[in-house]
């Protein structure tokens, strides 16, 4: 649950101290994918302006060039010491994995530093990043996600974890891993925005230029990402969406805006976004309710509305069903001092709190 595993602020804790974010960099690597936490790990600040995260990269060796699968090497300047401390380690992709790749065996060197990673570490992969954190046996019996091409080969390997090839990302709690390129910043959005809520995950966004949300459940391969320019796309649509998520908003509506027919409109929506309109809309409307639980003193009711959910009790459903927790939980998280109006009408919901995050379920 996302609340739950949120990082300490500034105020759970004497001194401040940034969480220590430690990026294995392996040859082979794909710089692409490396600087991804970099990128979005290296935004983030509190009301002070202070780095909410600090961002080290460091080799399986001594510091020095580290290949990459360009035609350059990189200099990494912290050897695996750096590990030992470490809050979050995230394996980015490589191509020059050896046994790890072929047999999924860690090679003495790896096997040496990945033991220097302190217990209760989080730990992340991008990508093929994912067979490092297999062969060090932290995936057994428990969920996780690889590039789509790979995915075959990667269960073959690793029969005893439990491999989805169609999602973004997985959240397992401790342990969270990603698809392939792209999917590395949804999955760093998305630590960011469970260690800090929408409002601080959405800025980095902006910032980066990239969608402030896609949900881990999304399809890793939609049909047609990029519309043929000699048909119609449902974009304006949905944008028109978007400016009325407080109103009902029917499919007939929705298909009207691109002049379609429902059934046209509803597969080519599925063919571009990867879900169904119905399932998009109830996306951005908790998005829109979280934004509104962690900026705005709103009643739960008011928020509802604003949302689109029309009475505290649908949003709460929405809610407890897409991020495992009561609106008045997830306020109190993000917003320290936030009231506490679950329910407006007398009487509490039930709080309850699961270890998996958002984004595992399938659409």
């Amino acid at each position: 649950m996302e609340p739950a595993d949120r990082i300490p602020s500034t105020s759970d804790a004497g001194a401040f101290r940034p969480h220590r974010v430690v990026v294995l960099a392996l040859d082979g690597l794909l710089p692409f994918e490396l600087g991804i936490p970099h990128r979005i790990f290296g935004r983030p600040r509190d009301a002070g302006g202070r780095p909410l995260y600090e961002v080290v990269t460091c080799s399986v060796r001594s510091p020095g060039p580290v290949e990459t699968d360009a035609d350059f090497t990189l200099h990494v300047a912290h050897g695996p010491e750096a590990l030992a401390t470490a809050d979050t380690v995230i394996v980015p992709a490589s191509y020059e994995l050896g046994p790890v790749f072929d047999r999924g065996e860690l090679t003495p060197e790896l096997a040496a530093a990945l033991a220097l990673v302190r217990p209760g570490t989080r730990l992340a992969s991008i990508c093929t990043g994912v067979y490092v954190l297999a062969a060090a046996g932290h995936l057994d019996g428990r969920p996780a996600t690889t590039h789509w091409a790979d995915a075959a080969r990667f269960q073959r390997l690793f029969p005893h974890i439990k491999v989805d090839p169609d999602v973004l990302f997985i959240d397992d709690g401790d342990i969270l891993t990603s698809a392939g390129v792209a999917a590395g910043i949804d999955l760093c959005l998305h630590m960011v925005r469970r260690d800090h809520g929408a409002a601080v995950a959405n800025d980095v966004a902006r910032h980066t230029v990239v969608p402030p949300h896609r949900d881990g459940g999304q399809a890793q391969y939609i049909e047609r990402p990029v519309p043929d320019q000699q048909q119609a796309s449902t974009t304006g649509a949905r944008a028109w969406a978007l400016g009325r998520l407080h109103e009902p908003v029917q499919l007939r509506d929705m298909a009207a805006q691109e002049s379609m027919s429902v059934r046209t409109f509803t597969r080519r929506f599925r063919e571009e976004t990867g879900v169904s309109p119905g399932q998009w809309l109830t996306r951005q409307r908790v998005e829109r309710a979280r934004h509104l639980l962690e900026c705005t003193d709103l009643s739960v009711d008011r928020v509802a509305r604003d949302a689109g959910f029309g009475t505290a009790q649908s949003l709460r459903q929405h809610f407890q069903a897409a991020l495992g927790v009561t609106p008045s939980a997830y306020r109190r998280t993000f917003r320290a001092g936030g009231r506490d109006q679950e329910d407006d009408h007398g009487g509490r919901g039930r709080e309850t709190r699961q270890g998996q995050g958002q984004g595992q379920g399938r659409n």
